[in-house]
Formats: structure tokens, sequence, C-alpha cells
């Protein structure tokens, strides 16, 4: 209940499920092309899959093949909820420090809900989660910003692979 659905419809521009909270039962898959992400209008487009996960426990057995070859995690949470603080930390372990995933291939987001209320900007997190990149998502008030972070956060996911993908190049021909 922290916005994942909400957040990964409006990132992948997707109409589904809005303005009713219905669970995500295990994963569900949204698929969706951005064109010239890189900010140059000749390059291709990037095609992305979003998979927004449950957030509810029960469906832990299937994490292990929800991260296999991903390349990024985007944790979101509710800054107004202190249960989510602790179960970050949970997710963090899980989905990052047991992957071979860096921290700068992992975002954080504090979803602010419509209505919300309370100083959460100034959140401070405890180690490891302070030396992730976290931002506040407000669909309501800067939805254009929100937008914007999750395209430079794809951006440096896609550098990322390029850079390894260059890496292996190279040593294959060395």
């Amino acid at each position: 209940q922290s916005g994942k659905s909400v957040l990964a419809n409006f990132v992948s521009e997707s109409t589904e499920g809005i303005g009713s909270y219905s669970p995500t039962q295990g994963v569900r898959i949204l698929e969706y092309e951005k064109p010239n992400l890189n900010g140059n209008s000749k390059g291709a487009g990037c095609r992305f899959e979003l998979w927004d996960c449950s957030g509810d426990q029960k469906f832990e057995t299937c994490w292990p093949a929800l991260m296999k070859d991903s390349h990024g995690v985007i944790i979101i949470f509710n800054p107004e909820l202190p249960s989510h603080l602790k179960e970050i930390e949970m997710w963090y372990s899980c989905f990052v420090q047991q992957q071979p995933l860096l921290d700068s291939q992992c975002l954080l987001v504090a979803h602010h809900k419509p209505g919300s209320v309370g100083d959460t900007e100034n959140l401070s997190l405890a180690y490891p989660l302070n030396k992730l990149k976290l931002i506040h998502s407000n669909l309501e008030e800067d939805p254009e910003d929100v937008r914007m972070e999750f395209i430079k956060y794809f951006r440096s996911i896609i550098t990322f692979i390029n850079e390894s993908r260059e890496r292996e190049e190279m040593s294959i021909i060395s």
C-alpha cells in the first residue's frame, strides 16, 4: 500500500487499474517503449519491463524468480508509515544486497499519497539505505519532476548496461 502500482502505471503511461486500489498478486509486468531516452532524436528507443511486485511477504518464494537477470531495483515506500522504514531494509537486503547489484542500480522512492500530511521531506535513513539515491514523489504536486527522476534513473541503468557490455566485449577481444 505504498503506491508501487500507481507509480508503475504513471511511469509506463499505463491506464490499467486507475482509480481503484487492488493489491498486486505476485507480480504484474508492464512493458513499454521510451523513444529518445538518451536525448538525441536519432537514437533508437528503449524497451522496458517494469515488474510491479507485491509487497506481501506471502509471495517471498517467488522473489528469486523475479530478481533473476534484473538490471535495477526501485524500492517504493510510504514515508508516513514507520513500518515501511523497517520493511525497506528487508527489501534492500533481498533485492539488492543478495543480488549482484550495485547501490547505483537501486532507487529509493518515498511516495507521498494524495492528501498526505507531515514533513517527511527531511527523511533520515539508517545505513546502508542512506547511501542510496532517494527521491520524493508526489504525483499531485510535481508529476513532471517525478517523471524526470525516473528517466534519469533509467538512463543510468542503460549506461551501466552498455558499459558492462563493452567491458565484456573487450575482455573477449583481449
